[in-house]
């Protein structure tokens, strides 16, 4: 079992691929979720906004997998698991990279989200450390 992200497929985890990130309902069902992600040479990075269910399941139950699948060949793909450890610090910034990474936008609010949605919101980011790696392809 590795903990290791190969170099193979690091680029799954930065932009523009579109990953999902699965945690882990109050029953025990899988959630999942289709977002954007970055990694920063030790976490796999994810970024959404207090109170929505990511963040919920992720508060009670700091476990997530993400799955990243090569848009131009689908059998070439990595999943992480991991434990996950949740900050505000910084993640308006992150998701400001995301939106530009993801979108060529220079800020989430305002470019990919309405500007009102900032004062409505409080972001966070899902710091995934890997736990076991599995690569494909």
């Amino acid at each position: 079992m590795s903990t290791k992200i190969p170099d193979s497929h690091k680029d799954l985890l930065n932009a523009p691929v579109y990953v999902d990130v699965v945690t882990v309902m109050p029953d025990g069902q899988p959630q999942a979720s289709v977002v954007w992600c970055s990694y920063d040479g030790e976490h796999v990075l994810v970024n959404t906004a207090v109170g929505r269910q990511k963040e919920k399941n992720l508060s009670e139950r700091p476990m997530a997998t993400v799955l990243a699948v090569d848009p131009e060949n689908p059998f070439r793909y990595i999943e992480v698991r991991g434990n996950v450890e949740l900050s505000k610090e910084g993640a308006l910034d992150h998701i400001n990279q995301l939106a530009k990474a993801y979108r060529g936008a220079d800020s989430y609010y305002g470019g990919v989200q309405p500007a009102e949605m900032a004062q409505k919101e409080t972001r966070i980011i899902c710091k995934i450390k890997p736990t076991h790696v599995n690569a494909f392809g």
